[in-house]
């Protein structure tokens, strides 16, 4: 039998299993786990300068399930299902979100044409899939790599479904995008309207408990840790929710409420209930958010973006002798 390839009871005999061998197997040691795969196959991030990010992550994807189905047996019918029989990221992505979203009836196949038929029609959105990869990957130390992310992080999958249910939203088939936002709350507990305006490089970290409202936006490079609502102050309609500039870092269990704009490259604290303006390069924290200056860390250059660089702390050092 080739290496890595599943055991499979026969069914004849009335499908008996020998129970012998089982029981020899059960005591055998554990098989060591799989060797690293060279740097050309999968390198570590970052990636190489290319002129097809696209291709290049779809080739790492697949390299990794093919290592992984290798190593593990049990997962080999899972990967070959959801990544190894498709030919691009696109229609791997469609299928496995169709399968996580579907239910009784809202089919799978129907979902799975929709998904394909958008991110075929719509290079922008394969591009942003790419780019929340790339971002997932780099920022987050507990990925281990872009299959990690593309079948088991929910905060991706959460957005993905989302940038799909905004383009229906924007196709006026609203009664659709609000039934997929309603799935991906039930399946991935990410609550985000679909007429909210997502940008790329988008981080949700842990994800459980995000809400993102109606008339929000949110920039690119932003990462936002679970528990996090950028959300209204009331029943007032219209322009009512945050605006997220680029490379925001929003702490876990924040609370953004109403019409109010942070800065690129803005902090905000864990736990913080931020109802002001928050200007770019500047911090806020506590509850109600007061705003630490926008003087830089030690360390920290005018490049440093905190929704990229993941630092949720330096800012400390600016108003208190703490130490981490």
């Amino acid at each position: 039998m080739p290496a890595g390839q599943p055991h499979v009871h026969e069914a004849g005999g009335g499908g008996a299993v020998n129970h012998s061998n089982h029981h020899l197997e059960s005591h055998s040691p554990p098989p060591p786990p799989p060797p690293a795969l060279p740097a050309e196959v999968v390198p570590a991030y970052p990636p190489p300068e290319s002129e097809d990010d696209e291709t290049w992550v779809w080739t790492q994807i697949k390299a990794e399930a093919r290592r992984d189905a290798d190593a593990e047996p049990a997962l080999a019918s899972f990967l070959y299902a959801t990544v190894l029989s498709h030919p691009s990221l696109a229609r791997s992505l469609s299928f496995h979100l169709a399968n996580k979203l579907c239910s009784s009836t809202l089919l799978s196949t129907l979902l799975y044409d929709l998904f394909l038929a958008t991110l075929t029609a719509l290079p922008s959105l394969r591009s942003a899939v790419v780019a929340d990869l790339l971002a997932v990957r780099s920022r987050d130390p507990a990925c281990v790599g872009f299959s990690h992310c593309l079948l088991n992080y929910k905060g991706f999958l959460a957005i993905q479904a989302h940038r799909i249910a905004h383009v229906l939203w924007e196709q006026q088939r609203r009664a659709l995008a609000l039934a997929l936002q309603s799935r991906v709350a039930d399946v991935f507990a990410v609550d985000i309207h679909p007429a909210a305006v997502v940008g790329k490089g988008i981080l949700l970290d842990h994800a459980t408990g995000v809400v993102i409202g109606e008339t929000a936006v949110v920039g690119n490079n932003v990462s936002i840790l679970h528990h996090v609502t950028l959300g209204g102050t009331g029943k007032a309609v219209g322009d009512r929710h945050p605006k997220i500039g680029d490379g925001v870092l929003i702490g876990a269990g924040a609370t953004i409420l109403g019409n109010v704009k942070i800065g690129a490259g803005a902090k905000i604290g864990a736990g913080s209930v931020v109802l002001i303006d928050v200007p770019a390069r500047n911090t806020a924290v506590g509850n109600p958010a007061r705003l630490i200056g926008g003087k830089k860390a030690v360390g920290e250059n005018d490049e440093d973006m905190p929704g990229e660089s993941m630092d949720h702390t330096s800012f400390i050092r600016q108003w208190s002798d703490y130490t981490i």
